[in-house]
């Protein structure tokens, strides 16, 4: 799904400047805690958050996520705006809720990128 379809659905909005048009996306995973990130997320997809510090920039890109939507109406730090976009890393916010957000995206068609935990 391409990101431009994904801030349309969550009602979202661009925070950062550049070319994201073509970005596609995979799927997607939500998380608050940035070590259930790393070990269940993966590569390719969003994260839904609600965390707006710079360790999510970082984290995303360690996870090799492709954009990051800021949920609960919740704006990240300048000096994370200023990060993600040195990186390309697309930030979005949506005034909406995570758990109403992944089901938007769900029901849109995404799949799920976070593994099982056993």
């Amino acid at each position: 799904m391409l990101l431009t379809e994904i801030v349309n659905l969550v009602d979202g909005r661009l925070l950062n400047e550049g070319s994201f048009a073509g970005v596609e996306i995979l799927g997607g995973c939500g998380a608050d805690l940035m070590s259930d990130v790393l070990t269940t997320s993966q590569p390719g997809g969003i994260l839904l958050t609600g965390l707006c510090n710079p360790q999510v920039v970082r984290t995303t890109l360690l996870a090799d996520l492709r954009a990051i939507i800021f949920v609960r109406g919740k704006r990240p730090e300048d000096e994370t705006i200023l990060l993600a976009q040195s990186e390309g890393l697309p930030l979005i916010f949506s005034p909406s809720g995570m758990y109403e957000i992944s089901g938007r995206l769900f029901s849109a068609g995404l799949p799920s990128l976070e593994l099982p935990v056993e």
